[in-house]
Protein backbone atom coordinates (compact mmCIF):
# COMPACT_ATOMS: atom_id res chain seq x y z
CA UNK A 1 0.00 0.00 0.00
CA UNK A 2 2.80 2.25 0.81
CA UNK A 3 4.51 1.74 -3.01
CA UNK A 4 1.26 2.16 -4.06
CA UNK A 5 0.25 5.58 -2.22
CA UNK A 6 4.48 7.44 -3.30
CA UNK A 7 3.37 6.03 -7.05
CA UNK A 8 0.03 8.36 -6.84
CA UNK A 9 1.59 10.90 -5.07
CA UNK A 10 4.53 11.25 -7.51
CA UNK A 11 2.05 10.95 -10.66
CA UNK A 12 -0.35 14.08 -8.93
CA UNK A 13 3.11 16.09 -8.75
CA UNK A 14 3.45 15.55 -12.23
CA UNK A 15 0.66 16.20 -13.61
CA UNK A 16 0.45 19.45 -15.59
CA UNK A 17 -1.02 22.46 -14.76
CA UNK A 18 -2.60 22.77 -17.97
CA UNK A 19 -3.10 20.66 -21.30
CA UNK A 20 -4.16 21.12 -24.53
CA UNK A 21 -4.83 17.37 -26.49
CA UNK A 22 -5.70 17.98 -30.31
CA UNK A 23 -6.71 21.02 -29.41
CA UNK A 24 -8.88 22.55 -32.61
CA UNK A 25 -11.27 26.14 -32.78
CA UNK A 26 -13.15 27.44 -35.60
CA UNK A 27 -15.17 30.13 -35.73
CA UNK A 28 -17.51 31.08 -38.11
CA UNK A 29 -19.66 28.24 -40.60
CA UNK A 30 -19.99 27.54 -44.17
CA UNK A 31 -17.91 29.23 -46.76
CA UNK A 32 -17.14 32.11 -43.86
CA UNK A 33 -15.55 29.20 -41.40
CA UNK A 34 -11.82 30.00 -40.10
CA UNK A 35 -9.99 27.23 -38.72
CA UNK A 36 -7.39 28.83 -36.29
CA UNK A 37 -6.33 25.76 -34.59
CA UNK A 38 -5.31 22.39 -35.90
CA UNK A 39 -4.62 19.84 -33.20
CA UNK A 40 -2.46 21.54 -30.63
CA UNK A 41 -0.56 19.46 -28.58
CA UNK A 42 0.62 21.09 -25.80
CA UNK A 43 1.28 20.53 -21.82
CA UNK A 44 2.22 23.08 -19.16
CA UNK A 45 3.98 21.98 -15.69
CA UNK A 46 4.07 23.53 -12.65
CA UNK A 47 6.39 26.48 -12.01
CA UNK A 48 6.56 26.97 -15.87
CA UNK A 49 7.37 30.36 -17.48
CA UNK A 50 6.03 29.90 -20.89
CA UNK A 51 6.03 33.09 -23.58
CA UNK A 52 4.11 32.37 -26.48
CA UNK A 53 5.23 34.47 -29.68
CA UNK A 54 3.95 34.43 -33.41
CA UNK A 55 3.05 36.58 -35.90
CA UNK A 56 -0.94 38.24 -35.22
CA UNK A 57 -3.50 35.91 -36.30
CA UNK A 58 -1.13 32.68 -35.64
CA UNK A 59 -3.54 31.87 -32.82
CA UNK A 60 -2.17 32.90 -29.93
CA UNK A 61 -4.81 34.33 -27.93
CA UNK A 62 -6.78 31.80 -29.08
CA UNK A 63 -4.84 28.98 -27.64
CA UNK A 64 -4.49 31.12 -24.14
CA UNK A 65 -8.49 31.95 -24.07
CA UNK A 66 -8.70 27.86 -24.94
CA UNK A 67 -6.34 26.65 -21.80
CA UNK A 68 -7.80 29.43 -19.32
CA UNK A 69 -11.23 28.24 -19.84
CA UNK A 70 -12.81 31.41 -21.54
CA UNK A 71 -13.54 29.62 -24.68
CA UNK A 72 -14.78 25.74 -25.57
CA UNK A 73 -12.64 24.05 -27.92
CA UNK A 74 -14.46 23.37 -31.53
CA UNK A 75 -14.98 19.16 -31.59
CA UNK A 76 -15.37 18.42 -35.62
CA UNK A 77 -14.91 19.81 -38.99
CA UNK A 78 -17.08 19.72 -42.10
CA UNK A 79 -15.65 17.16 -45.04
CA UNK A 80 -15.57 18.22 -48.82
CA UNK A 81 -19.20 16.89 -49.05
CA UNK A 82 -20.42 19.29 -46.13
CA UNK A 83 -20.46 16.19 -44.16
CA UNK A 84 -19.53 16.63 -39.93
CA UNK A 85 -16.45 14.55 -38.82
CA UNK A 86 -15.62 14.99 -35.34
CA UNK A 87 -11.98 15.00 -34.50
CA UNK A 88 -10.53 12.08 -33.59
CA UNK A 89 -9.51 11.78 -30.56
CA UNK A 90 -11.76 14.48 -29.48
CA UNK A 91 -10.24 18.07 -28.99
CA UNK A 92 -9.63 18.79 -25.14
CA UNK A 93 -8.04 20.85 -22.40
CA UNK A 94 -7.67 19.94 -19.06
CA UNK A 95 -7.15 22.21 -15.92
CA UNK A 96 -5.40 20.66 -13.09
CA UNK A 97 -5.81 17.11 -14.66
CA UNK A 98 -9.93 17.92 -15.12
CA UNK A 99 -11.35 17.80 -18.55
CA UNK A 100 -13.04 20.79 -18.79
CA UNK A 101 -15.54 19.56 -21.63
CA UNK A 102 -16.90 17.57 -19.25
CA UNK A 103 -18.13 20.74 -16.89
CA UNK A 104 -21.18 22.99 -17.81
CA UNK A 105 -20.44 26.80 -17.50
CA UNK A 106 -21.06 26.72 -14.03
CA UNK A 107 -18.67 24.54 -12.92
CA UNK A 108 -15.86 25.62 -15.52
CA UNK A 109 -16.14 29.06 -14.12
CA UNK A 110 -15.34 28.22 -10.59
CA UNK A 111 -12.58 25.90 -11.74
CA UNK A 112 -11.24 29.19 -13.62
CA UNK A 113 -11.48 31.26 -10.62
CA UNK A 114 -10.38 28.85 -8.39
CA UNK A 115 -7.05 27.97 -10.47
CA UNK A 116 -6.31 30.74 -13.07
CA UNK A 117 -5.07 34.13 -12.89
CA UNK A 118 -5.85 36.46 -16.36
CA UNK A 119 -3.99 39.52 -16.84
CA UNK A 120 -5.29 40.77 -20.00
CA UNK A 121 -3.81 43.86 -22.22
CA UNK A 122 -6.54 46.28 -20.93
CA UNK A 123 -6.31 45.64 -17.24
CA UNK A 124 -10.67 45.81 -17.30
CA UNK A 125 -10.60 47.52 -13.37
CA UNK A 126 -13.81 48.83 -12.10
CA UNK A 127 -12.80 52.30 -12.36
CA UNK A 128 -15.41 53.77 -9.62
CA UNK A 129 -13.48 50.53 -7.23
CA UNK A 130 -9.94 51.59 -5.30
CA UNK A 131 -7.16 49.47 -6.53
CA UNK A 132 -7.50 47.58 -3.46
CA UNK A 133 -10.98 46.72 -3.60
CA UNK A 134 -10.37 46.08 -7.45
CA UNK A 135 -8.08 43.55 -6.00
CA UNK A 136 -10.90 42.24 -3.63
CA UNK A 137 -13.67 40.96 -6.12
CA UNK A 138 -11.99 37.82 -6.79
CA UNK A 139 -11.55 36.72 -3.36
CA UNK A 140 -15.02 38.03 -2.79
CA UNK A 141 -16.47 36.56 -6.06
CA UNK A 142 -15.22 32.79 -4.51
CA UNK A 143 -16.78 33.48 -1.28
CA UNK A 144 -13.55 31.26 1.26
CA UNK A 145 -12.77 34.18 2.52
CA UNK A 146 -15.03 37.35 4.38
CA UNK A 147 -14.41 41.06 3.03
CA UNK A 148 -12.15 42.05 6.04
CA UNK A 149 -9.19 38.79 5.03
CA UNK A 150 -10.13 39.84 1.17
CA UNK A 151 -8.80 43.46 1.68
CA UNK A 152 -5.85 42.44 4.25
CA UNK A 153 -4.87 40.00 1.31
CA UNK A 154 -5.32 42.39 -1.14
CA UNK A 155 -3.40 45.15 0.47
CA UNK A 156 -0.71 42.80 1.28
CA UNK A 157 -0.52 41.99 -2.41
CA UNK A 158 -0.28 45.88 -4.02
CA UNK A 159 2.37 46.67 -1.59
CA UNK A 160 4.15 43.67 -2.91
CA UNK A 161 4.00 45.24 -5.87
CA UNK A 162 4.86 48.56 -4.60
CA UNK A 163 1.44 50.13 -4.58
CA UNK A 164 0.91 49.87 -0.96
CA UNK A 165 0.91 53.84 -0.99
CA UNK A 166 -2.43 53.47 -3.32
CA UNK A 167 -4.61 51.19 -1.50
CA UNK A 168 -7.25 53.96 -1.50
CA UNK A 169 -7.00 55.49 -4.79
CA UNK A 170 -9.56 54.92 -7.56
CA UNK A 171 -8.49 52.86 -10.05
CA UNK A 172 -8.93 55.55 -12.97
CA UNK A 173 -6.49 58.33 -11.09
CA UNK A 174 -3.57 55.45 -11.15
CA UNK A 175 -1.31 55.73 -14.12
CA UNK A 176 -1.37 52.87 -16.83
CA UNK A 177 1.32 50.85 -15.66
CA UNK A 178 -0.28 51.06 -11.90
CA UNK A 179 -3.18 49.80 -13.21
CA UNK A 180 -1.65 46.91 -15.10
CA UNK A 181 0.28 46.03 -11.40
CA UNK A 182 -2.59 46.29 -9.66
CA UNK A 183 -4.45 43.75 -12.34
CA UNK A 184 -1.38 41.67 -11.33
CA UNK A 185 -2.28 41.82 -8.01
CA UNK A 186 -5.88 40.80 -9.00
CA UNK A 187 -5.07 37.88 -10.99
CA UNK A 188 -2.86 36.83 -7.72
CA UNK A 189 -6.00 37.33 -5.53
CA UNK A 190 -6.75 33.80 -5.28
CA UNK A 191 -3.10 31.90 -5.01
CA UNK A 192 -3.97 30.81 -8.43
CA UNK A 193 -2.06 27.41 -9.94
CA UNK A 194 -1.55 29.70 -13.17
CA UNK A 195 -1.60 33.02 -14.70
CA UNK A 196 -2.11 33.44 -17.90
CA UNK A 197 -1.57 36.82 -19.52
CA UNK A 198 -2.64 38.09 -22.99
CA UNK A 199 -0.23 41.03 -24.34
CA UNK A 200 0.36 42.41 -20.80
CA UNK A 201 2.24 45.40 -21.80
CA UNK A 202 1.05 45.87 -25.20
CA UNK A 203 -0.19 48.88 -23.91
CA UNK A 204 2.13 50.66 -21.65
CA UNK A 205 5.13 52.33 -22.57
CA UNK A 206 8.70 51.59 -22.44
CA UNK A 207 9.21 52.54 -18.88
CA UNK A 208 6.17 50.65 -17.81
CA UNK A 209 6.78 47.48 -19.58
CA UNK A 210 10.16 46.98 -18.16
CA UNK A 211 8.51 47.37 -14.67
CA UNK A 212 5.66 44.62 -15.23
CA UNK A 213 7.96 42.27 -16.85
CA UNK A 214 10.09 42.40 -13.63
CA UNK A 215 7.53 41.88 -11.92
CA UNK A 216 6.92 38.88 -14.18
CA UNK A 217 10.60 37.40 -14.00
CA UNK A 218 9.99 37.86 -9.64
CA UNK A 219 6.67 36.12 -9.80
CA UNK A 220 8.19 33.14 -11.95
CA UNK A 221 11.71 33.08 -10.23
CA UNK A 222 9.52 32.73 -6.78
CA UNK A 223 7.30 29.33 -8.40
CA UNK A 224 5.01 30.77 -9.71
CA UNK A 225 3.52 29.32 -13.15
CA UNK A 226 2.48 32.08 -15.94
CA UNK A 227 2.05 31.46 -19.57
CA UNK A 228 1.66 34.62 -21.43
CA UNK A 229 1.26 35.84 -25.12
CA UNK A 230 3.61 38.68 -26.03
CA UNK A 231 4.66 40.78 -29.25
CA UNK A 232 8.10 42.10 -27.50
CA UNK A 233 10.84 39.61 -28.18
CA UNK A 234 12.75 41.36 -24.91
CA UNK A 235 9.96 40.55 -22.60
CA UNK A 236 9.81 36.41 -24.11
CA UNK A 237 13.50 35.72 -23.99
CA UNK A 238 12.89 36.79 -19.98
CA UNK A 239 10.59 34.00 -20.36
CA UNK A 240 12.15 29.91 -19.66
CA UNK A 241 10.24 28.50 -22.69
CA UNK A 242 9.08 30.24 -25.81
CA UNK A 243 6.81 28.54 -27.90
CA UNK A 244 6.36 29.57 -31.78
CA UNK A 245 3.10 29.78 -33.09
CA UNK A 246 2.42 29.68 -36.84
CA UNK A 247 -1.03 29.44 -38.76
CA UNK A 248 -2.85 27.71 -35.48
CA UNK A 249 -0.08 24.93 -34.95
CA UNK A 250 3.25 24.71 -32.72
CA UNK A 251 6.37 25.09 -35.22
CA UNK A 252 8.61 25.65 -31.80
CA UNK A 253 8.75 24.89 -28.35
CA UNK A 254 12.16 25.97 -27.40
CA UNK A 255 13.97 25.66 -24.17
CA UNK A 256 16.90 27.37 -22.56
CA UNK A 257 20.05 25.50 -23.05
CA UNK A 258 20.45 25.33 -18.92
CA UNK A 259 19.98 21.62 -18.90
CA UNK A 260 16.36 21.54 -19.66
CA UNK A 261 15.05 19.54 -22.82
CA UNK A 262 14.41 21.27 -25.72
CA UNK A 263 11.75 20.15 -28.05
CA UNK A 264 11.94 21.47 -31.44
CA UNK A 265 9.12 21.15 -33.66
CA UNK A 266 10.37 23.67 -36.51
CA UNK A 267 12.74 26.11 -36.79
CA UNK A 268 13.98 28.18 -34.21
CA UNK A 269 12.01 30.95 -32.90
CA UNK A 270 13.69 34.36 -33.91
CA UNK A 271 13.61 37.30 -31.26
CA UNK A 272 15.29 40.68 -32.57
CA UNK A 273 16.42 43.14 -30.50
CA UNK A 274 16.03 45.71 -33.09
CA UNK A 275 12.15 46.07 -33.32
CA UNK A 276 9.83 45.17 -30.35
CA UNK A 277 7.08 45.00 -32.99
CA UNK A 278 8.89 42.69 -35.24
CA UNK A 279 6.74 39.58 -34.76
CA UNK A 280 3.22 41.67 -35.22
Amino acid sequence: MATRARTTSTAAATTPILRARNLHRILGTGDAASHILHGVELAIEPHSYVAIVGASGSGKSTLLYLLGGLDRPSQGDYDPNDRYVPFDPPSRVFIDGRDTTELDDVELALLRNARIGFVFQFHYLLKEFTAQENVALPMLKRGHVSRSEALDRAAHLLDRLQLGGKLKRRANRLSGGEQQRVAIARALANEPAVILADEPTGNLDKHNSERVAEVFHELAAAGQTIVMVTHDPAFARRARRIITMEDGRIMADDRPPDGAASSQVGPQPNLPDANPRALS
